[in-house]
């Protein structure tokens, strides 16, 4: 929403194709669940019992391939567009507001330092997030004043009051799943792939991408996460594999119709109608969708910068 805010503007006015634009600020949204600090993670991480900082560290390399699909597809289909770009600042512009970003770039750089170094724990990550940025906000921005923070701790509250339902409910969900032997049910079906890895993830993440179109982010993650866990780990594929895939197939679903949550924001956002913003986003959907099935086919991309960083 905050991008598309700024940024469809600026390219309609350059005369930019307004629902192209609008599906790469959608499909460029939804890599935010796989680049750390994620909550996609966090909530896959606890529902399945797998370690929160080898999920973050595991998405980096995923998060920046699927951000060089999306250039690549921009640059392809922007070829032939005639547009007029704002004109280039010196570089002592470009340098100002670099170090004005300083301290919000910098969040990132804490959290994932402190986990690798072991400095704190995921929980104690996000603490510190909190602190860090309302630090920032208030006495370096000065974006945030003192008559903002109940308003701000009320919102903060109320979205941990709906993921939390969300994650008794999926609690709920999970134990009726178990007692109706929908796992084992789910992997007599598949037994049949229990033998070939990649043909079994494919399955699975068509069965995501399936759900993904009529469920949202969080739900989809809490409800098939106790299903297909069992199944993973008896192919012996590493959950923090399964998990980058599956919050990747996830995140897709974000921008697919006819729920596609991220896709109706920047709607909303432009004014442009659904139709319009289906046909821009497909070549970027398309995009994505490939990075997934080469994660899927080469493992190792997520699993060796894993090694390297833990």
């Amino acid at each position: 929403a905050a991008l598309a805010a700024i940024l469809v503007p600026m390219m309609r006015e350059a005369g930019y194709n307004v629902p192209r634009a609008c599906g790469l600020m959608a499909a460029g949204g939804i890599i935010a669940p796989v680049i750390p600090p994620s909550i996609g993670f966090i909530v896959f991480g606890v529902a399945a019992s797998v370690s929160i900082t080898h999920l973050f560290l595991a998405g980096i390399v995923p998060g920046l391939l699927m951000g060089v699909a999306l250039a690549g597809a921009w640059w392809w289909l922007s070829r032939g567009e005639n547009v007029k770009p704002l004109p280039r600042q010196p570089w002592s512009v470009r340098l100002r507001a670099l170090g004005q970003g300083t301290w919000a770039l910098g969040l990132p750089v804490v959290i994932i330092g402190g986990l690798k170094f072991g400095v704190f724990t995921p929980t104690e990550a996000a603490v510190v997030a909190a602190v860090y940025s309302l630090l920032v906000g208030m006495f370096v921005y000065r974006e945030l004043r003192p008559d903002q923070l109940f308003g701000a701790f009320l919102a903060a509250g109320k979205t941990t009051g709906v993921v939390m339902f969300l994650v008794a409910a999926a609690g709920v969900s999970a134990w009726l799943i178990t007692v109706a032997n929908i796992p084992a049910q789910l992997g007599s079906m598949l037994q049949p792939l229990m033998d070939n890895r990649t043909l079994l993830l494919v399955a699975m993440m068509a069965l995501v991408l399936i759900v993904g179109t009529a469920l949202d982010f969080v739900p989809t993650v809490l409800i098939l996460t106790p299903v297909l866990m069992p199944i993973v780990r008896q192919a012996g594929i590493d959950p923090v594999y399964f998990g980058v895939l599956f919050i990747i197939n996830n995140a897709i679903g974000l921008i697919t119709p006819p729920v596609g949550v991220v896709l109706n924001v920047v709607c909303g956002v432009a004014r442009i109608d659904m139709d319009a913003a289906m046909r821009g986003v497909w070549p970027f959907l398309l995009a994505e969708t490939v990075v997934l099935g080469l994660l899927i086919a080469f493992p190792e991309i997520v699993m060796v910068p894993l090694a390297w960083l833990k």
